[in-house]
């Protein structure tokens, strides 16, 4: 029975999309070219500045992970580096000896869970932050899930959407897509973490849990 969930609107064989947010793209009147660096951690703040810039392309790019960065090369960006913790802090920790004497910006959405631009700050890059994008809740038409759902959270916004659509039930299960994100869950939501922290091997775990 097909009842593996992914909330997002990414397509996966054999994987219902249940669409409970949607990306919204916000108008800057940023000079890019001020800067000397800037910093992606999401395929969407990648696409965002397709949105109001076109000479973002030429400025050097560095990526959270290999999926921001594939998504950076697709785009035409110079990337210059791709971080190998794909989470925010440790990110940031890994670009401070390499943005040393640079103007940075970081591109991110309305809402983050990081405190990279923080790290950064602490340890003396001249980094500014530029928000590009936002999550909003999306009105799916309330599908009816079914029994023994098995649920992918891939974000902390995906978590605070889904549960203000639908109501968690006991045959539900869940799998997320790393520890920060997992800490948004609610202490009656037991899950089960994904050993990498894409979307991929969720969706292999999920089919894993699905046959036992």
């Amino acid at each position: 029975m097909n009842n593996i969930y992914i909330l997002n609107n990414l397509k996966f064989k054999d994987i219902i999309n249940l669409e409970v947010f949607k990306i919204n793209y916000l108008q800057n009147n940023l000079n890019i070219l001020n800067y000397d660096a800037l910093i992606f951690t999401s395929k969407n703040a990648v696409l965002s500045m397709k949105t109001f810039s076109e000479e973002w392309i030429n400025i050097p790019s560095y990526a959270i992970a290999l999926k921001t960065a594939e998504v950076l090369l697709n785009n035409n960006s110079k990337l210059v580096f791709t971080g190998k913790s794909s989470h925010g802090n440790e990110f940031a920790h890994e670009l401070v000896s390499e943005l040393k004497n640079k103007k940075v910006l970081y591109i991110r959405a309305k809402n983050t869970v990081s405190n990279l631009a923080e790290i950064l700050k602490n340890n003396e890059i001249n980094i500014s932050s530029c928000i590009t994008y936002e999550t909003i809740s999306k009105n799916n038409k309330k599908i009816i899930l079914k029994e023994n759902a098995i649920i992918i959270f891939s974000s902390p916004s995906s978590i605070k959407y889904f549960l203000e659509q639908y109501e968690w039930k006991k045959t539900y299960k869940a799998v997320v897509i790393g520890s920060t994100t997992a800490k948004y869950l609610p202490s009656y939501i037991k899950y089960v973490l994904s050993p990498q922290t894409s979307l991929e091997k969720c969706i292999e775990l999920a089919k894993e849990i699905n046959i036992k």
